[in-house]
């Protein structure tokens, strides 16, 4: 969320920050409900002041014996008068804040824009590992799974459509061992807490990161009790301090969870069928950190980083992006993707996204940092995929498979598969 009155005083920055976004808001409209609000606020304020100094008189007039009678009823008038401004002040307020939680969070300067038509430029900052030759022509990783049984993807469908997997043996061994040396290079490496969060959170925690309103048709929702399937652990993770002032000498914070992600894809469907791409739930392990404004940009790079020693520590070649405007997210202020080779469907694909919400997540949730001198300020955001699975088994798979079908455990992970080397 970004304050009204920077809004107010930045509307030329604002209004190109939507147009770098390719967003539709209407600025105009907006801004002049606020004239509104602040028109109604300064009636209001101004009769409670008339009230409060006649109540005065009349008082005055009572002790002194004197007729009140007539300001009593003229300041009756004027009571009913606030009461039904201040009706007016709330419901322009509500349409504000409603308003206000549609506006995207602006592109931070050193953010490629994205021109307004056309396909979106991210900018590639670096790449890393070689690409496998293979002597033999490289198979899908859903051939490769297939044929080993260790991913079974119709009896997935089976228990619960399309878009939903079944990892079995050796598949669902591997699976377990990535998310545990996720997490334990994280706290016992880079310095994170970990936590274990709900998997079901409320409208208030969704708001608060920015998945809602706007989103809502990409959320699975139960309806009854209006809890939604979190769509990346960054949801409870961040809000853990919702409506909380932090004493800024616990900053920087760092947490990091494991869970189930889960996202319908609302309009996607038809892209990626094939193999564990694109799908409906998914595990990944998330870094979430707090942190002093002023230190933001430092610790996006940091959170890269931890990011990037896991995927060369699996020896899986990759690339950094840096997002254009158009295609980062709502929340976002700057935003980097790694993308993984995957030889055997011969392109580049997300596992991990990290990005500085600077201190919009934090207007949203309430969060603050308390100064020692007392003052206090929204802190800043921050979280990034470390790393997120099925993609990363993806690009393990099919770029250490071999001829005969079978693919080879990294090093680094043997320890966490009881010595295993390859499977198949």
């Amino acid at each position: 969320m970004l304050d009204i009155k920077w809004i107010r005083e930045n509307r030329e920055r604002v209004e190109l920050g939507l147009k770098a976004k390719r967003v539709s808001f209407d600025l105009e409209a907006f801004l002049s409900q606020d004239d509104i609000r602040r028109s109604k606020l300064k009636q209001v304020e101004a009769l409670k002041a008339e009230l409060n100094l006649v109540s005065k008189e009349i008082g005055h007039l009572k002790k002194t014996g004197g007729n009140a009678d007539f300001k009593i009823n003229e300041m009756s008038q004027v009571s009913n008068h606030i009461k039904a401004l201040d009706a007016e002040l709330s419901s322009v307020e509500l349409s504000i804040h409603t308003q206000s939680l549609k506006i995207p969070n602006l592109p931070h300067e050193s953010v490629p824009v994205s021109p307004v038509s056309g396909e979106v430029e991210n900018q590639e900052i670096r790449v890393w590992g070689q690409k496998p030759a293979f002597v033999f022509s490289p198979k899908t990783h859903w051939e490769i799974t297939e044929k080993l049984d260790i991913v079974d993807f119709k009896r997935g469908a089976k228990l619960s459509g399309s878009g939903f997997l079944l990892f079995k043996k050796e598949g669902a061994r591997l699976e377990r061992a990535l998310i545990n040396y996720f997490i334990d290079t994280h706290v016992q490496k880079h310095g994170f807490t970990e936590v274990s969060t709900p998997f079901l959170v409320n409208r208030k925690a969704m708001i608060g990161t920015g998945q809602l309103p706007n989103f809502e048709e990409d959320m699975y929702r139960l309806k009854d009790e209006d809890l939604f399937l979190i769509p990346t652990a960054e949801v409870p993770v961040t809000n853990i301090f919702q409506d909380e002032t932090l004493d800024e000498k616990i900053l920087p914070l760092k947490y990091t969870a494991y869970s189930p992600c889960f996202r319908r894809e609302a309009g996607a469907y038809g892209k990626d069928t094939r193999g564990m791409i694109r799908i409906h739930q998914f595990d990944k392990v998330e870094m979430v950190a707090w942190v002093k404004p002023e230190e933001s940009y430092t610790m996006l790079e940091t959170l890269v980083s931890h990011a990037e020693f896991l995927l060369q520590s699996l020896e899986i070649p990759y690339r950094v992006l840096c997002l254009a405007s158009g295609d980062m997210s709502f929340a976002s202020s700057k935003t980097y993707d790694l993308e993984v080779w995957a030889p055997g469907v011969g392109r580049y694909l997300e596992v991990s996204s990290v990005s500085n919400f600077e201190d919009f997540q934090a207007r949203r949730a309430g969060i603050k940092s308390r100064h020692p001198s007392g003052k206090s300020q929204f802190l800043h955001t921050l979280n990034g995929s470390g790393l997120a699975l099925p993609r990363c088994m993806i690009a393990l798979i099919e770029n250490q498979q071999n001829a005969d079908g079978s693919f080879n455990i990294p090093k680094i992970l043997q320890p966490y598969l009881g010595g295993l080397t390859k499977i198949g």
